[in-house]
């Protein structure tokens, strides 16, 4: 072979190298990110370690009806919007006054993972792992998406004759065409009344289980399910 196609081989087989490294590392930043979102939804569920049984100590509404274990799942706090006092929690039962985690985003993640820690947060590394906490960080700083841009007055801003194609073909399997299919669970089109939640679970999973998540997709897939679950029975 000659000398000028030998390196040009070389050249383009380490460029090669480079994209599908790069692709590999891409594909773990999304899976880590989806894990954070799991983990911000229900950690204990996520990581299976002990399900909390007393208020978090900053939690402000102790003794509240949602059960002690939820002042300790992020969202309770912060909001499936991210915006915390200043979005959809901003009244109602879940409404703390605390702020959100929106201004975090683009920031540092290890910077993130220390604050966990704080007197504030107060987890414990038997309850976030270091592991645990780097991707939470992850998602916090990485994974948030601009919830405004895709919901509007409490409705997905999606095409639900998408939504349903895309649901037959992605998530019926396990959830059954009429959303009932998971007897452990309430059916979909009854819990389908806060776009935000729905939205969040079906870019990140549902903590401990194997549903996909979709956020390595055009977030507007996401949003077309989400604005056709509402479609689904409520019993």
């Amino acid at each position: 072979m000659h000398r000028t196609h030998r390196k040009l081989l070389i050249t383009i087989t380490a460029g090669m190298f480079g994209l599908i490294s790069g692709f590999a590392a891409a594909a773990e930043t999304e899976s880590a990110i989806a894990r954070g979102g799991r983990l911000y939804d229900k950690f204990f569920k996520e990581n299976n370690t002990a399900k909390p049984d007393a208020d978090h100590p900053s939690y402000p509404n102790k003794g509240g009806k949602y059960g002690k274990d939820a002042s300790w799942r992020c969202k309770e706090c912060h909001g499936w919007d991210y915006k915390g006092k200043d979005g959809a929690y901003a009244s109602g039962g879940h409404a703390t006054g605390i702020k959100g985690i929106n201004g975090a985003a683009g920031k540092d993640p290890a910077a993130i993972a220390a604050i966990f820690r704080d007197a504030k947060h107060g987890y414990s590394e038997k309850q976030l792992s270091a592991q645990d906490a780097q991707d939470l960080a992850l998602f916090v700083s990485k994974g948030q998406i601009d919830m405004s841009k895709y919901v509007a007055d409490k409705k997905a801003k999606g095409n639900p004759a998408k939504g349903e194609v895309y649901f037959n073909t992605i998530c019926a399997g396990c959830h059954g065409k009429d959303g009932k299919k998971i007897k452990d669970a309430p059916p979909l089109g009854s819990v389908a009344d806060n776009p935000y939640e729905m939205l969040h679970k079906v870019l990140n999973g549902q903590p401990g289980e194997s549903m996909p998540a979709l956020r390595a997709l055009d977030p507007q897939i996401a949003v077309d399910i989400v604005s056709y679950l509402s479609q689904l029975p409520k019993q």
